[in-house]
Parts: C-alpha cells; structure tokens; sequence
C-alpha cells in the first residue's frame, strides 16, 4: 500500500525536476484544465455557423450545454471518489482520452441529436476535471505555493475559451465547423498522450485506503457548492450565447463574434491567476463574495451593450476578470480546508454545485434570446450573480464569526 507521502514522491519525480511545483506539471494540469470544457467554449463560439449548418436553435445551443453540464454535476461526486481511489495520472489520461473521443463525435454529427449525445460523453471529462487536477496540487505542489498553481492550472478552462474563441473559430472559415472541431480532438489525444509519458507509471496510489477526517462542521463545502450553482448559471449563459449576441444583436461577423469569447478567456486567465494568488487563508474566504459583486457590473455592462454596441468587449473582460476567477478561488478554499483525504470528493461536490448552475442556465437565457429578448436575459444573469454573493457572503460571515477563518 503507498502512502500519501510516497504518492506526493512519485508524481514530483515524474515532472523530472526536484522542484515540487515544476512548470512541466502546472502545464500539463493547465492543458487538462482547458480540454475537460472545450467542446462547450466551441459550441459557444461557433454557434453562429452551428445555427445556420447544422439547424441548431437558439434553445437548442442552450440544451447542448444543459446536457454536458447535467452529466458532469451527476458524474461528479461518483468521479471524485474515483479520483481519490486510482490517483491523477490515470484520471487525467482518461479525461483527455474521452474529450477526444468526445470531439470526434461533436465534429460527426449529422444532427442535433447525434450532437446532444457527443456532448453527453463529453461531461465524464468535467467531473474527473478538478478533482484529478487539485489532488496533483496536494501530492506534489507545498502548501504556499498551491494557490499560484491552482490560479494557473485553473486558468486553463479560459484558455480553452481563448482557443475556441480565436484560433479554432478562424480555423473554421478555413476547415469548416467540423474540421476545427477535429483539430481540437487531434490536440486532445496529444495531451492524453503526454500525461500518459509525464506521469508516474506503475499502479496507482490507493488513495481510497488513506484514513479520512471527517470534514468540519459549517465548513464550506455546501456554501461553495451553492455559490457555485448561481455563479455558473450565469457563467453558462455568458458562455454559451456572447458570440451569438454579437452576431445576432450587434452585428458581427462569426470570426468577430468569436473573438467576445478569446477575449473573456483571456481576462479570465488573468483573474485566476491573479485572485488566486491572492487569496491567502486568512483572506479567502471574502473573495468569492466580492468576485460574485463585480460580476453583478459585469452583467450590467452586457444589459447596457443591447444600446451602446461596444460595451460588450468592457463587458466580456469584466466577466474574465469577476465571475469566471470566482471558480478558480472556491478550488483555493476546498485545498484549504478539505480533511486529509478527502480532496477529491470536496472538489466534486463543489464541482457538482457549478455544473448544475451551469445544466439550469442557458436554457433559461435560451428562451429569451430565441425571442431577441437578449437585455432580458442579461438582467437575470446578473440576478444569478447577485445571489452566488449574497451566498458567499452569509458563509463569509458565518465562518468568521465561527473563527475557522484563516485555518489552512
């Protein structure tokens, strides 16, 4: 049986450096990050051309992510546990191997319901997504070093965003919808291949043997999931319908209309690297309130660019920035505060609060924006940001008042 220690040896050797938090691991978990989402930040960017060449609706562009999201919120918790029983390096080879499986099928779609079935398959890589990628964090990466690296390898998602929303939407004026999609598989298989080299081979840790703590009680796994399901209700619904809004609404062109969502990616990379870098014991707990507020101006702004047109790029920076970094700081919290052994099974319970959000969202905004009634859409996701602080905030409260505040 290997221990926790032995585990955190092998994987620190595997990076081939004898720093704990080498690049080559804050890369490779970053790239893992941003393929367990990319057939959604496509689906999102190339939603323009999915509506026009493949007789996608505006309620069914929402759905696709309704039914990826719904798959990874209830594989979730069942995803967790297997993390903490086979360790990273198989989770994470499993996740690249079946988004790529996943985008194969997205780019084969003959219709929508082919379409809605590839999108399905591809929810098994979210759940495995942050529970695979924090417990590489905690076996290999020293506790004052993990938020950095979490910032980072959190950043990925938004980097997949930047890839959707940019490089592979050009690439789709060139190849097709299709043919984008598949260069995204092709990238997908490379990185499972990578993590497969990279990591430690042998068996796996048995992490499901490891004495597990009971998690403390007013903790803040359920206040994070609850936070999480408002906030990424909102987080969908930007994602999923910026592109189309600027096509639709303002007047752009595809590629144009892609580049709202590169540029949220990239803001977003920035704002988890940098709130989670910040986010120390004692000051966490304050931040998912205060991203959650500055998401509210966020979802302001989009309300404002149904008017004055260029507004929407403030608008999707500002969403970068507040609303997608509050995902990367609530991972910051669960390393925290989670028991000895029971990162896992925290991360996705939380993961399974986001994802919800995200399954509810853009179903709800679909129905608006099927209408044109695109301001109205906006005004309720700022209503779903409002909430995700109001909860953030009572924890915040709570748990100051409890003196837990500032525990590692």
């Amino acid at each position: 049986m290997k221990s926790a220690a032995t585990a955190a040896g092998t994987v620190q050797t595997a990076t081939g450096s004898g720093h704990v938090a080498s690049r080559g691991l804050t890369a490779l978990l970053t790239t893992a990050m941003a393929f367990s989402m990319m057939q959604l930040f496509l689906l999102g960017a190339l939603g323009p051309r999915l509506v026009v060449g493949l007789g996608v609706s505006e309620t069914l562009l929402g759905l696709t992510t309704t039914v990826g999201f719904g798959t990874a919120a209830v594989l979730s918790p069942v995803g967790g546990r297997i993390v903490d029983r086979v360790g990273p390096r198989r989770a994470l080879v499993v996740l690249l191997a079946v988004s790529a499986a996943a985008l194969v099928l997205i780019g084969a779609a003959p219709g929508p319901a082919f379409l809605l079935a590839a999108v399905a398959l591809g929810g098994f890589p979210q759940a495995l997504a942050n529970p695979a990628t924090n417990k590489a964090i905690l076996a290999a990466v020293p506790g004052a070093r993990r938020g950095a690296v979490t910032g980072a390898k959190q950043s990925g998602v938004q980097l997949g965003a930047f890839a959707a929303g940019l490089p592979l939407a050009a690439a789709a004026g060139v190849l097709g919808w299709r043919g984008a999609v598949w260069v995204a598989a092709g990238a997908a298989l490379a990185a499972a291949l990578w993590a497969w080299r990279a990591l430690p081979a042998g068996p796996p840790p048995r992490y499901g043997t490891v004495p597990r703590m009971p998690s403390p009680p007013g903790g803040p796994v359920p206040w994070l999931a609850g936070f999480s399901f408002f906030l990424g209700a909102g987080i969908a619904s930007v994602n999923t319908y910026l592109a189309l809004f600027g096509a639709q609404r303002l007047g752009m062109g595809p590629v144009v209309a892609g580049a709202l969502v590169a540029v949220l990616g990239v803001a977003g990379i920035a704002g988890r690297i940098g709130w989670s870098r910040a986010a120390t014991p004692g000051r966490a707990p304050w931040f998912p309130g205060l991203l959650a507020g500055g998401a509210v101006g966020a979802a302001a702004l989009l309300v404002a660019a149904c008017r004055l047109g260029p507004l929407v790029w403030v608008a999707a920076v500002a969403v970068g920035v507040f609303a997608v970094s509050g995902n990367a700081v609530s991972m910051v919290l669960v390393m925290q505060r989670s028991a000895p052994g029971c990162a896992g099974r925290d991360s996705a319970l939380v993961s399974a609060g986001f994802f919800a959000g995200f399954a509810v969202g853009p179903p709800l905004f679909g129905r608006l924006a099927e209408h044109g009634r695109y301001g109205g859409g906006w005004v309720l996701v700022a209503a779903e940001f409002a909430v995700a602080a109001a909860v953030a905030f009572v924890w915040a409260v709570r748990d100051r008042r409890t003196g837990q505040g500032g525990v590692a």
